[in-house]
């Protein structure tokens, strides 16, 4: 029996199988809506025999974004075209996950479609980026915002309440944006967080945000929501964050109801990363192992034998697949076959019914 194709259970939810579609920002959405775009985009992971997929990087508040074309969730009409996109989802078969983010020091930027990069200026729809210290992230916008206790506390919140209105729309899984750079990754690096109060200096202080967050999302939702975070295991960069301490963090989280980390690496500042297949495959085997905790693996996986062989020798427990599933979203589907093994318990469960006619 394939072990990418046997379900998975996290506390209430079980998933058809360790094929997970990671998130990949679209830079889509008007006024932090999402669209039809979305819609077909995420909808097409599921029809496709994903087990669950993860939406694009979702703000909390709208200062949180990436760019002006990020999807947020911080209203009511944002929640209802969330909604309306997990239905789609859920009714293929998948389990339905989102992102929830804070961009911190690398918000307001360009998405790069028109040609632009950098920061977005104020006169063109950008605003201050706000972080753990002043120091911006080089050839974005420079004018970083300290955040103080008090914005520091309506943050935490701003990731409850979006935890909240994701179980409202339905969402199935929930996962913690504290990886790539982002806020949450800014305070637990040295390279990013220069504070000398309480957030800031030992693992201790540059650890306590995150685990704030992730203790406010786990309170505000349903024990049965399986919450997942994704870290970025190192920064590739001396003096920067290390896998030793994503380890040592990964126990925590684990200890305050995390249920599996999502470990990816790098982007909190320009590094020489060592790209190769499966290059962030040994983080995740050392969270699973030495933390105890399960973990996914995410990176230049891009065959099926190779996903197969990742679970297999225990370096994770479910494989995230990005770009290759925006080359082939039926990947799945492809990988079940040349696996030689059935989609499931009836062989055909994964197809859909309007596409069973090329099942063989």
């Amino acid at each position: 029996m394939s072990q990418l194709f046997t379900p998975i259970t996290l506390r209430d939810v079980t998933v058809r199988n360790r094929v997970w579609v990671a998130p990949m920002c679209q830079y889509s959405a008007v006024d932090g809506v999402p669209n039809d775009w979305h819609l077909v985009h995420l909808g097409s992971f599921a029809r496709g025999g994903a087990g669950l997929v993860i939406s694009e990087a979702t703000a909390v508040v709208p200062e949180g974004r990436i760019s002006p074309d990020d999807t947020g969730l911080w209203n009511d009409e944002q929640q209802a075209a969330w909604a309306r996109i997990v239905d789609f989802v859920k009714g293929q078969g998948a389990a339905a996950g989102i992102q929830l983010a804070h961009a911190g020091r690398k918000a307001s930027t360009h998405s790069g479609f028109d040609g632009r990069r950098g920061g977005v200026p104020d006169a063109d729809g950008g605003w201050r980026p706000v972080g753990p210290s002043e120091a911006a992230y080089p050839g974005l916008r420079d004018d970083v915002e300290e955040l103080d206790t008090a914005g520091i506390r309506r943050v935490v919140s701003a990731f409850g309440d979006a935890a909240e209105r994701a179980v409202a729309a339905g969402f199935d899984v929930l996962e913690v944006h504290a990886a790539h750079g982002y806020l949450l990754h800014e305070f637990l690096s040295p390279l990013s967080n220069h504070r000398t109060d309480e957030y800031g200096g030992d693992f201790a202080g540059r650890t306590r945000l995150v685990l704030e967050v992730v203790r406010e999302v786990r309170g505000r939702v349903s024990a049965g929501v399986p919450l997942l975070v994704r870290l970025s295991a190192t920064d590739w960069l001396e003096g920067g964050w290390t896998a030793d301490e994503t380890v040592r963090l990964a126990g925590l989280l684990r200890e305050e109801g995390v249920d599996l980390v999502d470990t990816s690496t790098g982007g909190n500042a320009p590094a020489d990363i060592p790209v190769e297949p499966g290059y962030q495959v040994p983080f995740a085997r050392r969270v699973r192992t030495e933390a105890g905790v399960p973990a996914g693996a995410v990176g230049l996986i891009t065959e099926p034998k190779q996903a197969e062989d990742v679970l297999a020798d225990g370096s994770a427990d479910v494989v995230l697949l990005a770009r290759e599933l925006l080359r082939d979203p039926h990947w799945p589907l492809r990988a079940a076959q040349e696996l030689g093994v059935e989609a499931g318990p009836e062989g055909l469960d994964l197809w859909p019914a309007q596409y069973r006619r090329a099942a063989r």
